[in-house]
């Protein structure tokens, strides 16, 4: 049963991996943006550019490999750092109906564009907060024994039916019921009246397939599925739509994939790039040959240098671990068409780019160059900083200029 109440239990039938299909095709002439958020482009020292098409079609094309299963959508940490309200909205418009967030207050961000879309936390039930919960007409991802006991006080003292999610540990040892416990509870919730519209686990290592872990995770739910007859289940993420279908579930909820990151490490990505930083350009200058640029005098000047400085920073999100040194190369920028790398460290507001090879007359002050997109994917740019490009693009700070474009 889906989590619209379709049921779908003949499904676990453990198949051969397939490699990722191509991405659908999307409309290639550019789109004037829909909407803005953040300071005026002409004052910001950074543009965000979010394809909400591209968006739209990662998500048809994960559902379509994840079909006959519902296909959801993690819209956490603002919408993975591209805004919650854009971002549930194209996926609506899509089609998507059913929606996961973190907290109360990304599901309250969430609810003001879907009125009707079921929106799960993902982190729980805090003390005290069925009332919002309420109010809000969102769902807890109950983790605990005691956060049942208390969302069913709640529920029977207000009367509140608006349901909830268990989620059951398989092996990620974080939040979530042991299997015993879960198993232990199963005959209540079949008979009681807890409201539990979905049951949930988590894949520890669905981005590497050879994994052992995912076949145990995958054996033990499809154990447990067993025990709640009737609710609809959820077990795969983003990698986990590419394991074999027995990680399906009734209801697949992918997140990065949804916006460009590579759910198949390794292999070619099938995800539309969705996001295009720009940062510009506040002063271009010359040093001599010997010269240091930035902090702690990391980086030298092997020649005369021209020197773009673009203000963008930590602050903003994008890694200090990016930085360059006479010891090693760090992250590249796109000048003017072409690849131009970083000198020195990058600082709290602001970077400096290498662009001695380009014409003089094509790098001024008030261009834009690029840091994330033509080219320069958000997994290349993670592994450059030593981290994924989950990390970097949820951390894209609020101080850019966001742009809109495409409908979804």
């Amino acid at each position: 049963m889906d989590a619209r109440g379709r049921c779908g239990y003949d499904r676990f039938v453990m198949v051969e991996a397939e490699s990722p299909p191509a991405a659908e095709p999307i409309t290639a002439e550019p789109m004037p943006p829909l909407a803005t958020a953040g300071p005026p482009a002409a004052e910001a020292g950074g543009v965000l550019t979010v394809d909400l098409a591209a968006l739209a079609a990662n998500w048809r094309m994960l559902g379509s490999r994840a079909t006959p299963s519902e296909c959801g959508a993690v819209v956490k940490a603002d919408g993975y750092g591209c805004g919650i309200g854009p971002v549930c909205a194209a996926l609506a418009r899509a089609g998507c109906r059913t929606f996961f967030v973190a907290d109360l207050a990304e599901a309250r961000a969430a609810r003001a564009v879907l009125p009707d879309q079921a929106i799960y936390v993902l982190n729980g039930l805090l003390p005290g907060t069925g009332p919002a919960f309420a109010e809000i007409g969102a769902r807890p991802v109950i983790g605990s024994l005691v956060e049942l006991a208390e969302w069913d006080a709640f529920c029977a003292a207000s009367g509140w039916r608006g349901g909830a999610a268990l989620h059951v540990d398989t092996g990620m040892n974080r939040l979530g019921l042991s299997p015993e416990e879960a198993v232990a509870l199963a005959p209540r919730v079949r008979t009681g009246n807890h409201g539990i519209t979905l049951l949930m686990s988590h894949l520890v290592a669905a981005q590497t397939p050879e994994h052992p872990l995912n076949a145990t995770q995958i054996a033990m739910f499809r154990e447990l599925r067993a025990h709640y007859r009737g609710i609809p289940s959820s077990l795969a993420n983003s990698s986990g739509i590419f394991l074999p279908a027995g990680a399906h579930g009734d209801l697949v909820r992918p997140g990065a994939a949804l916006y460009g990151i590579n759910p198949t490490p390794g292999r070619p990505n099938p995800m539309h790039p969705v996001v295009r930083l720009q940062a510009r350009i506040v002063h271009v200058r010359t040093v001599p040959r010997g010269a240091t640029v930035g902090y702690d005098a990391t980086w030298t000047a092997r020649r005369p240098s021209r020197i773009a400085v673009a203000a963008i920073g930590y602050a903003d999100g994008f890694p200090r671990a990016l930085s360059a040194s006479d010891e090693r190369p760090g992250a590249e920028a796109i000048v003017a068409g072409r690849r131009c790398p970083l000198a020195g460290r990058i600082s709290m507001d602001l970077l400096a780019i290498d662009v001695t090879r380009l014409p003089e007359d094509v790098c001024r002050r008030g261009d834009l160059v690029t840091l994330i997109g033509e080219g320069i994917d958000l997994d290349t740019v993670g592994a450059s900083a030593g981290t994924i490009g989950y990390e970097v693009l949820a951390r894209l700070g609020r101080r850019f200029h966001r742009s809109y474009r495409g409908e979804g």
